[in-house]
């Protein structure tokens, strides 16, 4: 039987993870476990941004200059709106709302959440699952100084401006793992938590109780890549919001914040890193196929050496 690998993920950082390992591996030897904490709905259409960016990436669709969104987008919605007075502080191209659209449509119908995105990915061609981490509501809500703030108000209208005092996963505790994300976990040879943001991307997985104790009980080595180089971060508020929940920006606190969940941590070249990990050093900004590639082989190396 050949190998299998999952990844828990975020958005951008860790769908460039997940694309490393996609360009290396066998085709149908891969699931991806996405964060929903970010979904919402906007003009009524529900929007899931770190699914999309996944599909978009892995299906070469994706905005490689904006990091997000598809490729060649046009805004004639958007100019429609404004010229309406509508809400334009969240961006929604052409192309992009016919996802949201199917996933609607979709969604009204019964389908749930992993079905509609399985079915995505057949339409385009891609041979991974990609399995939302459930297909119940979670929602993410940020805790700031200017008060509680939902994750996409905070993330993208406040641009992350407000000091952050707490994360909290309304839903989380009561939501169900989506079909076969709890089997990926238990019957992988390894399983991979992406460098996206600890506290905003991945803890949304993790706050869903069978989701952590899978990846407690797995026989298969757990691997993290940091999400931070040099003691920054590499895309988005990470190291912000470290330093305002009082915390060291650095990988001690990254592996502290997993702790006993992780076997292993890939970190940047010669940062420092916990000595209670198995550790490997490469350079892992993935700004080309190349360097997700390298990064990719990076994980795979350390869970061999890891293996439970």
């Amino acid at each position: 039987m050949s190998a299998r690998f999952t990844v828990l993920t975020g958005g951008v950082g860790g769908a460039k993870l997940v694309d490393g390992l996609y360009r290396i591996l066998p085709q149908n030897s891969l699931t991806a476990i996405v964060n929903t904490g970010d979904d919402f709905r906007h003009f009524g259409l529900p929007i899931s941004p770190d699914i999309d960016t996944l599909l978009y990436t892995l299906s070469r669709k994706s905005n490689q200059v904006l990091g997000w969104g598809r490729d060649g987008e046009t805004w004639n919605f958007m100019a429609a709106l404004k010229s309406l007075g509508g809400e334009d502080w969240f961006n929604l191209g052409d192309g992009d709302l016919a996802l949201h659209v199917m996933r609607g449509m979709a969604l009204t119908a019964g389908e749930p959440l992993s079905g509609i995105i399985a079915s995505f990915a057949d339409a385009w061609d891609l041979h991974l699952s990609i399995l939302p981490m459930t297909d119940d509501a979670v929602a993410t809500w940020v805790e700031t100084d200017e008060g509680l703030l939902p994750f996409q108000r905070y993330f993208v209208e406040r641009q992350c401006e407000p000091k952050v005092q707490a994360v909290r996963f309304e839903g989380a505790a009561e939501a169900v793992p989506a079909p076969g994300v709890i089997a990926a976990i238990m019957e992988s040879d390894a399983v991979f938590v992406a460098p996206s943001n600890p506290w905003l991307s991945v803890d949304p997985l993790l706050a869903i109780p069978q989701i952590r104790k899978a990846l407690a009980s797995t026989k298969a080595p757990v691997i993290a890549v940091s999400p931070l180089v040099e003691g920054k971060a590499v895309k988005g508020p990470t190291a912000k919001l470290m330093d305002e929940l009082g915390l060291e920006v650095t990988n001690h606190s990254i592996a502290a914040h997993y702790g006993n969940l992780l076997d292993g941590l890939v970190v940047h070249n010669e940062d420092e890193a916990s000595q209670s990990l198995a550790i490997v050093r490469t350079d892992t900004m993935m700004k080309s196929p190349e360097d997700r590639e390298r990064v990719a082989r990076a994980v795979l190396a350390l869970a061999a050496e890891c293996k439970r």
